[in-house]
């Protein structure tokens, strides 16, 4: 009893603190805002830079799913200003765990006051803390291991706090620079976040992905134990393996196995079924000594429209045969609107850019030249045009995929992969049509309850 009230006790402790974070972030955010506006309006210079960082220092006081945001937005590009960019993918999401009462309390509330007997054992101390949740390992009775998210608590007024933040700061980007409107990325990012707090649906989600990817040995996805499993609390397998990079680095010549791997991974489900996981962060996903790949989070999962995925493969055949009519087609089926043949130009820049791998049929580096900083570099000139042009306003679709593209991107290039993109994109869609791609996604997602 006396380990609750202390937990209660420590629980009106944090969101009061949190609440005094929040204060204090407003507080410098304002500063911000009245720097931007007196460069902007009064002719003040301003040091982007060190701007940034201010920025950064501002946001680092604030743990949980504003970090979370702050990462993703890091990683799509044109989101934010390089600067920008540079400095929010240093924020870490590593909030520290919640102690053995919160658990305890937590785990009665989900599964009874009799839970422990539900389980062989169950470890204390998390083995993993991230900024919704944490992950506990545990045995059941027969022996099988299993991993139990817990979320932490307050989380769902956390997040639409957090989001009013992010709101501020996307205001505050709209007056330094307004040549990516940034509408559809926050609506994007609002749905996505909320969804990660509903355990039922990433449950949903994982059993989707047990079925997209039943065909490929090289992925594993864990099994949940549906009555161990709550909207706050999601058991499933434990899956052993370690980093990705980390093997790769021990073993060099699986590095290739490693990257076959999670190309399929991330694209089988979304050219076969329009499904994609829209988080392809390191903490995702381990590896095992054979080369297979262990899929860990599914709270991130966006289905995508069958026209939306053709306008995918129909950009990538234009920009192969210099079809500019098919590349028009291809940016409207995407939401692209009002586009003049200078914005689709600018566009190109950054599509060769991403697109270039598939584009050679050769076996080659995921970047050959100039690694992450080419890669800056182009979005910046690309950046810069768009705003000379008047501004697009990126529709909320395009949002995970490039996000995918890039955050891919980077880990193969982390793994110094060399092997024939565009074979096997190639091999990937052959035979594309978009009715089969409906039927499939609409049979399994009826399988799993998610229509």
């Amino acid at each position: 009893m006396a380990d609750d009230v202390f937990s209660k006790s420590s629980d009106s402790n944090r969101r009061g603190s949190r609440l005094l974070r929040y204060a204090d972030v407003s507080r410098r955010m304002g500063n911000l805002a009245a720097r931007v506006a007196g460069e902007r309006y009064l002719g003040f210079d301003i040091d982007r830079t060190r701007h940034a960082k201010d920025l950064k220092e501002a946001l680092g006081g604030l743990k949980g799913p504003l970090m979370k945001v702050a990462q993703l937005l890091a990683t799509i590009p044109d989101a934010l200003p390089s600067e920008y960019a540079a400095e929010l993918r240093q924020l870490q999401s590593n909030a520290p765990s919640m102690g053995w009462p919160f658990v305890r309390r937590r785990m009665a509330t989900e599964l009874g006051k009799e839970w422990q007997n539900k389980f062989k054992s169950f470890e204390e101390e998390a083995a993993f803390a991230a900024s919704l949740g944490q992950v506990h390992r545990a045995s059941l009775h027969d022996g099988q291991g299993v991993a139990c998210k817990l979320q932490y608590p307050g989380m769902s007024s956390a997040v639409e706090a957090d989001l009013v933040q992010l709101k501020l700061i996307f205001n505050l980007f709209r007056r330094y620079d307004d040549s990516i409107d940034p509408t559809a990325i926050y609506q994007e990012i609002s749905d996505r976040l909320r969804e990660e707090l509903d355990y039922k649906r990433e449950a949903r989600h994982c059993r989707l992905y047990e079925d997209l990817l039943s065909g490929e040995a090289g992925v594993n996805v864990p099994a949940i134990m549906g009555d161990l499993s709550t909207e706050r609390l999601l058991t499933m397998t434990w899956l052993d393996g370690e980093p990705l990079l980390g093997l790769a680095e021990g073993v060099p010549q699986i590095r290739n196995t490693l990257a076959r791997n999670m190309f399929r991974a991330w694209y089988v489900p979304f050219y076969f079924f329009g499904v994609i996981h829209g988080d392809p962060h390191l903490g995702n996903y381990t590896a095992r000594p054979d080369g297979t790949i262990n899929l860990l989070d599914f709270g991130c999962v966006r289905i995508f429209e069958a026209r939306f995925v053709k306008g995918v493969i129909d950009l990538y055949q234009a920009l192969l045969k210099g079809d500019k009519e098919l590349e028009v087609a291809a940016y409207e089926s995407w939401g692209f609107a009002n586009l003049s043949n200078e914005i689709i130009e600018v566009l190109n820049v950054w599509a060769n850019f991403v697109y270039a791998p598939l584009l050679e049929d050769k076996t080659r580096k995921i970047q050959n030249d100039g690694g992450s900083q080419y890669g800056a570099k182009v979005a910046s000139q690309v950046h810069g045009e768009l705003r000379r042009l008047g501004g697009v306003k990126p529709p909320p679709e395009f949002v995970l995929v490039d996000r995918a593209a890039v955050g891919l991107g980077s880990v193969f290039m982390h793994l110094g992969a060399e092997i024939n993109w565009h074979a096997t994109f190639e091999d990937l869609i052959d035979g594309f049509e978009v009715s089969e791609l409906e039927e499939r996604q609409s049979q399994a997602l009826r399988a799993v309850g998610l229509v």
